[in-house]
This record gives structure tokens, C-alpha cells and sequence, in this order.
């Protein structure tokens, strides 16, 4: 999401650097549809927040105009840049983080969304992709347990469980304090990930998160933290 970019900036990227957009079949520049295309829902399940996200690739010129319709008709997306030579070609787009998914359920209706697009050179661009109201079960931490303390320096492997069924696992984890940061897509038959020897500092805390990807893009995270030993 931003995952929780109200309350935990440090994930703030977490949705675009995870957003798994598909080509659209036979899409191509010269026929007039987009490169990729995508909305899914992702929330935070600590925090009971979610927000919905928007993933557009145009064609190859940039696009000078965006239209999204919902299900119900409504426009939710109308953005132009008119006196741009070159337009924007790739564009992601979040809503704010209500504590009450169901206000975002409600202002985004499940089902088909359509996508209208105008290039820099004139090209009209049209697709349409499907948008599920139904989140992915979320992962169980089983090492570090949340809030651990005098979690080892050296060879930590993170493990969870997932249910059956998930496309990919997202993984994130970021000392607290500081830029540092890993971020991983991992498949979704994955159930550990080893900390990459150096990253780790000791008496540190850490944040780390875990989200289940399911195929339609819908997503859920589930966040923690731990402390590292002090060196005796």
C-alpha cells in the first residue's frame, strides 16, 4: 500500500514497487489499447485500513489525457496534461487509507473498469480489467515472532505461512531510523526469506512486513517488528 503512508512512511512504497501489472492480451501501441493495465485493492490488516490502486501503462508516446470509468458509470479517474510534449506513459494512482475499507468498497463498486486514453500524437487508447472486493488471507508470522527481542545478527531467516492459493508473497524489511531497507517479490510457494549477511546491525529495531498477492492484485499486509542482541 502506500500501504500505511498515514502512519508508517516507511512502507510507503510498498504498492508500487509491488504492483504486479499484466500486459493486456494483444496489447500493442498500433492497436490502439494499453501496454498494462490494473486496480486492486490492498490493505493493512493491523491497522483494519485499505485503499484501492490504479496501475496504467499507455503505449509507446505518452498520454496527454486519462479517463477511468467505474462499474456503475461514474468517472473516478479524469486527469489531462494538454501542453505536455511528451505526455506520461506510466502512471500509479492511490486513494487515501480510510479506517473502514468498506467507505473504499463503496466509492469503488467490484467489477469492470474502463480505461480511455489519448496519446501525444492523437491515438486513442481504450482497455478495460476487473476489480474483486475479496482479500487474499493474510501471512502468519512464525520467526521473529512480532516484537521479538535479542533476534540474532547473523543468519536470521524470516518464516511464515500463507494459505493455498497466493500468486506471489511481498516482502519488506527496514531498520528503524534509517534508509536502509530490503524489498523482495517472492512466489507465492514461498515460506522463509534469509537476511542477506551485513544488513543486519545488532541492539537494532527492525520493521518488516509480509503481504499475500492473490491473481486478481488484491493484497494484504500484515507488519511486525523485532529487536536485535546487543553485541556481549
Amino acid at each position: 500500500m502506500n500501504t500505511m503512508h498515514r502512519h508508517n512512511s516507511w512502507i510507503a512504497a510498498i504498492g508500487a514497487l509491488f504492483a504486479m501489472t499484466y500486459p493486456l492480451a494483444g496489447a500493442a501501441a498500433d492497436d490502439g489499447r494499453f501496454e498494462k493495465l490494473s486496480v486492486y485493492l490492498e490493505r493493512n490488516v493491523q491497522d483494519h485500513d485499505a485503499e484501492i490502486r490504479f496501475d496504467v501503462t499507455g503505449a509507446a508516446d505518452g498520454l496527454t489525457a486519462l479517463k477511468v470509468m467505474a462499474p456503475d458509470e461514474r468517472t473516478v479517474i479524469d486527469l489531462r496534461s494538454p501542453d505536455s510534449k511528451l505526455g506520461v506513459r506510466s502512471l500509479t494512482l492511490e486513494s487515501p487509507e480510510p479506517d473502514d475499507d468498506k467507505i473504499v468498497r463503496t466509492d469503488f463498486p467490484a467489477g469492470v473498469y474502463r480505461f480511455e486514453g489519448t496519446t501525444t500524437k492523437g491515438a486513442h487508447l481504450r482497455g478495460e480489467t476487473q476489480l474483486s472486493h475479496v482479500f487474499p488471507e493474510p501471512a502468519a508470522f512464525e520467526y521473529p515472532r512480532p516484537d521479538q527481542k535479542d533476534v540474532p545478527v547473523t543468519a536470521l531467516t524470516l518464516r511464515w505461512s500463507v494459505p493455498k492459493g497466493i500468486e506471489a508473497c511481498a516482502i519488506v524489511i527496514e531498520q528503524t531510523g534509517s534508509a536502509y531497507e530490503i524489498r523482495a517479490l517472492l512466489p507465492g510457494s514461498a515460506r522463509s526469506f534469509t537476511v542477506p549477511e551485513g544488513f543486519l546491525r545488532a541492539g537494532k529495531a527492525y520493521k518488516f512486513a509480509i503481504g499475500t498477492v492473490a491473481k486478481d492484485g488484491n493484497r494484504s499486509f500484515s507488519e511486525a517488528g523485532f529487536t536485535t542482541a546487543r553485541t556481549r
